[in-house]
C-alpha cells in the first residue's frame, strides 16, 4: 500500500484539480429557480449528514446507496456538460470507470476510477449550485461549511459518523460516498466544496486556474499537520483559498480606483 504521505497528497491534488474543471455556471432555466437560500446547501449538507448518522447509524447505509445510484449519472452530466471541454460522447466514459471501480475496487486503479466518478459528480453538484445561488451567498455558504467542518473535527464530533459512513458498503459494489486512495481517505463534502469553488470562479479562467494552484499549495501545506493530528477538516484550505483570492481582488480594485482617481485629483 502507498505511504500515507503520498496517498493524502494525491487526494489533495485531486481536490485542487476539481477547482479547474467546471465550465462557467450559466443556465437561464436554472437561474429562474435561483435564490440566496440555496447557499445553505453546503453547510446544511454536512450538518444533516452528521446528525442523521449520529441519530441513526443505519442512515449511513442509505447514504451509501444514494451515492451509488446518484454519482454515476452526475458524473456523466459533468463529462457531457459541466466540465470544460465536456461533450455528450464523453458521458459514456462513466461505464468503464464504474466497471473498473467495481472489478478492482481494492487496487489503485479501482480507487482512481471511483475517485474520478465521485469527483466528477461533485463538479456537477457544484456547477448546478453555482447556477442558482448568487455568488455572494455561495461564498458565505462555502465559509459556513468550512467553519462547521472545522468545529466538528475540533470537537471530535465528526470522526465517528465519518468512520461509520466510510465503513458502509453496498455489498460488493463500489463505495462512492467518499474517496480513498492508497492509505488515505477524504469525504464527499471535501471534494464537493472544492468543485463548488471552481464553479464559482469559472467565469474568469485565469482566476479559476489561480484558485486551483492556490488550493493545491494550501492543501499540501495543510497536510503537514497530519504529523501532529489524526483528523483534519479538508474544507478549510478551500475556504482559505477563496479568502485569499477575495482579498487579492479587493486590493486590486482599490489600487485601480486609486490610480484612476489620481489624475483627476491633480487637475
Amino acid at each position: 500500500m502507498l505511504p500515507f504521505s503520498v496517498s493524502i497528497a494525491t487526494l489533495s491534488l485531486a481536490q485542487a484539480a476539481l477547482v479547474a474543471l467546471p465550465r462557467p455556471a450559466v443556465s437561464p432555466a436554472l437561474a429562474r429557480l435561483g435564490g440566496r437560500w440555496w447557499g445553505l446547501v453546503p453547510p446544511g449538507s454536512i450538518a444533516l449528514v452528521v446528525a442523521a448518522i449520529a441519530l441513526e447509524s443505519d442512515s449511513a447505509r442509505v447514504l451509501t446507496y444514494l451515492a451509488l445510484f446518484a454519482v454515476p449519472p452526475l458524473a456523466a452530466f459533468a463529462l457531457g456538460h459541466a466540465i470544460r471541454g465536456g461533450r455528450p460522447a464523453l458521458a459514456a466514459l462513466v461505464v468503464p470507470f464504474f466497471a473498473l471501480a467495481w472489478a478492482s475496487k481494492d487496487s489503485l486503479a479501482g480507487e482512481t476510477a471511483a475517485l474520478a466518478l465521485t469527483g466528477l459528480a461533485c463538479v456537477s453538484l457544484g456547477w448546478l449550485l453555482a447556477c442558482v445561488v448568487p455568488s455572494r451567498w455561495l461564498k458565505l455558504g462555502i465559509y459556513a461549511m468550512a467553519a462547521i467542518d472545522a468545529w466538528l473535527v475540533g470537537a471530535e464530533l465528526l470522526q465517528e459518523p465519518n468512520a461509520i459512513l466510510n465503513a458502509a458498503a453496498p455489498g460488493s459494489l463500489p463505495q462512492l460516498q467518499y474517496a480513498s486512495f492508497g492509505s488515505a481517505a477524504t469525504g464527499f463534502g471535501d471534494l464537493f466544496l472544492a468543485a463548488t469553488l471552481g464553479a464559482l470562479l469559472a467565469a474568469d479562467r485565469r482566476l479559476q486556474l489561480t484558485g486551483a494552484v492556490l488550493l493545491a499549495a494550501l492543501a499540501l501545506s495543510f497536510d503537514l499537520l497530519f504529523f501532529a493530528l489524526d483528523s483534519l477538516p479538508a474544507t478549510v484550505p478551500v475556504a482559505m483559498a477563496m479568502a485569499i483570492l477575495d482579498l487579492s481582488q479587493r486590493r486590486g480594485d482599490l489600487a485601480k480606483a486609486a490610480s484612476e482617481a489620481t489624475p483627476s485629483g491633480r487637475r
